[in-house]
């Protein structure tokens, strides 16, 4: 009897030994493997294309600093990463998607910076948003798409744009773009609140974006703050803000794959 007493014990102390280490973060079988997710990040505007430009900051510099925290990450989490632009040059439309075709990412995520034309609400709007493909009648939606789409769209004639558009606004991609800008909004929002408490969730909104016309797998565009906000212009240059923006796409990012292999069946 005691012998099996002594062999209980053991064994209750074995269990809490692998929950000690589990919850310690000891176990290497935690680990996920990334290796074989592709991840391709597209750092909005570049070279003569500034983007939104308040109080002399410029929206192509913000989003290139941002995607170089989020390369770091991603390659720290395993994970097979590449950027459309590393420098400040500019891309054609068909570039920045070309990429992520050819590298046959899982998604593609294209960052920003938000911006607002009436000055007098500067200091009110603000928050992170991110947006997937599909046509909306939200009127602020509309406004920010056309704000973004003005350069990459330049030279290109209305029925060419509904056109191409149309082609793309059906079937999976679409469904499965949605559901990566809603584990990528809620965990960018949630890792920000964790250190910046008064970061306004904008959440996630349909817009025509034409930047993610072209790539052939799930794509969302990140609007990652406010340029003419001066709470949020100057978040969008802080290392800290950048690195926690990083932490939290690349975590929503990695929910969505987990969640996609579950439902294909892998």
């Amino acid at each position: 009897m005691k012998q099996i007493l002594r062999n209980k014990n053991s064994l209750m102390m074995g269990i809490a030994v692998l929950f000690m280490l589990a919850g310690c973060g000891g176990g290497s079988a935690l680990h996920i493997d990334r290796s074989s997710n592709v991840v391709v990040i597209d750092a909005g505007h570049g070279g003569q294309d500034s983007g939104a430009v308040n109080s002399g900051k410029k929206e192509k510099d913000a989003v290139l600093q941002i995607t170089q925290k989020l390369y770091k990450e991603f390659k720290k989490q395993g994970y097979k990463i590449y950027l459309t632009r590393s420098n400040d040059r500019f891309l054609r439309l068909d570039q920045r998607t070309k990429i992520a075709d050819r590298k046959n990412a899982d998604v593609f995520i294209s960052v920003h910076a938000n911006a607002i034309a009436d000055m007098k609400r500067f200091n009110v709007v603000e928050g992170v948003e991110t947006y997937y493909l599909q046509k909306t009648r939200d009127a602020r939606s509309q406004s920010i798409a056309a704000r973004e789409n003005a350069s990459v769209l330049m030279g290109t004639d209305a029925l060419s744009q509904n056109v191409i558009l149309d082609s793309v606004l059906s079937g999976p991609k679409v469904i499965e773009s949605h559901k990566l800008a809603i584990d990528v909004q809620n965990n960018m929002y949630g890792q920000l609140n964790k250190n910046y408490r008064s970061v306004k969730n904008g959440g996630v909104r349909p817009a025509p974006f034409y930047v993610l016309v072209g790539a052939s797998r799930p794509s969302i565009l990140v609007e990652v703050g406010y340029i003419t906000n001066p709470k949020e212009r100057k978040r969008l240059f802080t290392p800290d803000y950048q690195e926690q923006l990083a932490k939290g796409i690349v975590t929503g990012v990695g929910r969505y794959i987990d969640n996609r292999k579950k439902e294909v069946g892998f």
